[in-house]
């Protein structure tokens, strides 16, 4: 990765222990995961070659599982060597924050009722800037709201809270996540509430906030975005901050050339963000001045999230057919 590794401080190496302590975690939550398993085995099965049959695929599971664990454990090693180890504990004191808002990072305005859409495949991202604001940890927090629809069915409604500080830093500090899910048969054929991943609040349950996007990124910057352990790791790097297409071919990869054209002269921001919790995959976040976010690439399986229409300031975005 194009980042610079930090010098390992002369204190103890927290990051790794806490690494450590992550993946002993995963592997008691898996082994408690086998014996519920088992124990439905056992209750469920009409006959002992039944029950075997799902012991084994419960133990498979549970190996498999441990894998992950596995590999989870080197992507926090490996994020480790790039953020140093020092102990996480960003300084969220609320004199630093603007409450106001009043100076925008260019490339994440924050004005209210600004909306950015955007398409993938069959699905629809809406993010919208409420008039809103949430008070964490006496920071005040801009609600950002953000629906994902596939085939025109709910998928996920989220309130993202977000605050920033004088120098322009947009700071990511919770999100309220609501997973949903429609099911053929239901009458009325309405979404269900199925699931909250990802949700975390900085001050509960020892989750703290992180950097979204640098008041004045620099190429070769890596920081945490926001922790909340084994639930919201996320984590990025900045890859280019005068970014322009054909002038930088590794990161053109799947990058729509009159959209990139339209929106960066060798102003654009790029980013790589990516999770321990799912080691091995990353996405590339491409951001014009002005505008904000426009595109996602995730180049592992070919997918492309792009801005199709937005209004951000008032000014209605002109974007190219």
């Amino acid at each position: 990765m194009p980042y610079t590794a930090k010098a390992n401080n002369a204190g103890p190496p927290v990051c790794d222990q806490t690494a450590e302590f992550l993946f002993k975690a995963c592997k008691t939550d898996l082994d408690e995961e086998f014996s519920v398993a088992a124990a439905n085995c056992v209750n469920e099965s009409a006959t002992a070659k039944q029950k075997q049959t799902c012991i084994d695929a419960a133990t498979a599971a549970r190996n498999e599982g441990r894998d992950e664990c596995g590999g989870q454990k080197e992507a926090r090693l490996d994020l480790c060597d790039l953020i140093g180890q020092e102990r996480y504990a960003p300084d969220f004191d609320p004199a630093n924050f603007d409450p106001d808002f009043s100076s925008p990072n260019t490339y994440f305005p924050l004005n209210v009722h600004d909306v950015w859409v955007y398409e993938a495949a069959d699905e629809m991202v809406t993010v919208e800037v409420l008039d809103q604001t949430k008070l964490i940890e006496g920071v005040t927090c801009r609600v950002v709201n953000d629906v994902v629809t596939s085939a025109g069915k709910l998928d996920e409604d989220t309130d993202d809270w977000f605050a920033q500080t004088w120098d322009g830093t947009i700071w990511y500090c919770g999100e309220k996540s609501a997973q949903f899910e429609s099911f053929d048969g239901d009458d009325p054929a309405l979404p269900e509430l199925v699931g909250v991943n990802g949700s975390f609040k900085a001050g509960r349950d020892n989750a703290q906030p992180g950097t979204l996007i640098e008041g004045n990124p620099q190429v070769g910057d890596a920081f945490r975005q926001e922790v909340l352990y084994g639930e919201a790791e996320d984590a990025a790097g900045v890859l280019s901050i005068n970014y322009s297409f054909g002038k930088h071919p590794e990161l053109d990869q799947l990058v729509p050339k009159n959209l990139a054209k339209a929106l960066c002269h060798k102003d654009c921001l790029v980013t790589r963000e990516f999770s321990p919790l799912n080691p091995g995959a990353s996405e590339l976040k491409y951001y014009s001045p002005g505008i904000g976010l426009f595109l996602e690439v995730a180049a592992a399986n070919a997918e492309v999230l792009k801005l199709v229409a937005c209004k951000v300031n008032s000014v209605v975005c002109v974007l190219p057919p």
